[in-house]
């Protein structure tokens, strides 16, 4: 009998990275930005159906946040995942890396998982962290920035190395993280669309410790100074002076 396997995809919530992002009092205000899937996450996504294509099984995915993460589930969902499942509890507020990823690495062994694809890293903080280290506390095998994955006698990735790229073969259970590489990410159809409208989301609970590291405050960057403007060969001498003591490009 040919053994299928079950997948996991993890989809992050965030905002889109066209949005204006505000800063009111000392936090970020999002009440009013657009959210859509962490770009990445959509490498992430193709992988996981490419890999059930090729050898069966299903495809979950698996966010965690509050009940407006749901979108991006369902989004999820038009795309051609299976089925979605947000992670969540009440009692948390503000959680720190090890918060989610304990409480993500519960969820995804609750769920049977035996390999989980998630983006690289995601939009908002770019930290690249959460797939190393829910494979950590899994114990799993972990591979990073994978531009290609083939399914031909087992799993086979490509990441980049030193002076090019290595190709990998994973066996056991494995957590891989995507970059973009040549991929291309199908769009959702009418029906897929439709499907994602009427679908259920699964909520689970799950414990996470109590975050270590808490935002203090945020503010925007400085605003860029005006810039200057000048005319004539008479003033190359004073630009250059510019470019190498003010801008520090010469």
């Amino acid at each position: 009998m040919k053994n299928v396997p079950n997948i996991v995809v993890l989809v992050k919530r965030v905002p889109d990275t066209n949005a204006r992002i505000v800063v009111s009092g000392d936090r970020v205000d999002l009440s009013a930005v657009k959210w859509v899937i962490s770009p990445y996450d959509e490498f992430a996504i193709e992988n996981a159906l490419q890999h059930k294509e090729a050898a069966g099984g299903s495809v979950t995915a698996l966010t965690l946040g509050p009940a407006g993460a749901d979108k991006v589930l369902k989004d999820a969902k038009a795309i051609g995942v299976d089925e979605i499942v947000r992670v969540w509890n009440d009692s948390w507020s503000e959680m720190d890396s090890n918060g989610i990823q304990s409480a993500l690495a519960q969820a995804i062994t609750d769920l049977g998982a035996e390999v989980v694809y998630c983006g690289k890293n995601a939009a908002d903080t770019g930290a690249g962290s959460t797939g190393p280290g829910i494979a950590e506390r899994l114990g799993w095998a972990s591979v990073s920035n994978v531009t290609d994955v083939t399914f031909e006698g087992g799993l086979t990735v490509t990441t980049p190395v030193e002076n090019g790229s290595a190709r990998v073969s994973v066996s056991g259970n494995a957590v891989v993280s995507c970059d973009k590489g040549n991929i291309k990410v199908r769009k959702p159809n009418v029906k897929g669309i439709m499907m994602a409208k009427r679908a259920q989301v699964s909520v689970v609970s799950a414990d996470a410790p109590s975050a270590t590291v808490t935002i203090v405050s945020q503010t925007p960057p400085p605003a860029k100074p005006a810039g200057k403007k000048y005319e004539g060969g008479a003033s190359a001498q004073e630009v250059a002076r510019l470019l190498r003591d003010e801008a520090n490009v010469i």
